[in-house]
């Protein structure tokens, strides 16, 4: 039988993420937050691309965000409801990473391999940031696929998209426990 890590096992079966509107202050430090990232860089990746980066938005920039967000929301006809919520993410953030999907052309990975390997990032750096004790949050919404946002907003390059904003601060409150897959449903076995 292997070496079991029973910490991390249990962690990942125990693991929640805390609704990003009820994070608070403080954040991690720049040191702290180096800690985090370098763990999300550990993420698998085919051909050793690295078809990820980070962009690490702090509070002083979120206001500006959201103004954008709204601008984006009104440019698309989205009712106020959607901008309301859309905008929510930066006008309540702390702190949050936006990790960037930088598709490379590659005769030999193909692009769906590399845009896993940027969403493995993102639950990797969520894990990080919730197993150092703070609270985190994987987010996307619509906003993150408007093209128009992602240039202004982060001054993406054609090559690039959103895979998500990981909000990372201090728990306000702790979530309950939610409903799981149904582990019978959702698996088959081949045994031949």
């Amino acid at each position: 039988m292997p070496e079991q890590n029973a910490a991390a096992l249990d962690f990942l079966l125990n693991r929640r993420s805390r609704p990003a509107k009820t994070l608070v202050a403080p954040v991690p430090s720049r040191d702290e937050l180096q800690v985090l990232l370098t763990a999300a860089a550990r993420t698998p990746d085919h051909g050793k691309l690295e078809p990820w980066r980070f962009i690490v938005i702090e509070r002083s920039a979120m206001a500006r965000l959201a103004e954008l967000t709204t601008a984006a929301g009104e440019r698309l006809g989205k009712s106020p409801e959607d901008i309301a919520k859309g905008r929510s993410q930066f006008e309540l953030g702390q702190l949050a990473v936006a990790v960037i999907e930088v598709q490379t052309d590659s005769p030999k990975i193909p692009a769906i391999e590399q845009t896993y390997s940027a969403g493995a990032v993102c639950l990797a750096l969520l894990n990080a940031a919730l197993a150092a004790g703070w609270g985190a949050n994987w987010l996307s919404g619509w906003v993150s696929h408007d093209r128009q946002f992602c240039e202004e907003a982060l001054s993406l390059a054609p090559h690039e998209r959103i895979a998500g904003f990981i909000h990372i601060a201090t728990e306000g409150t702790k979530p309950p426990e939610r409903p799981r897959p149904d582990l019978e449903r959702i698996t088959s076995w081949i045994d031949a």
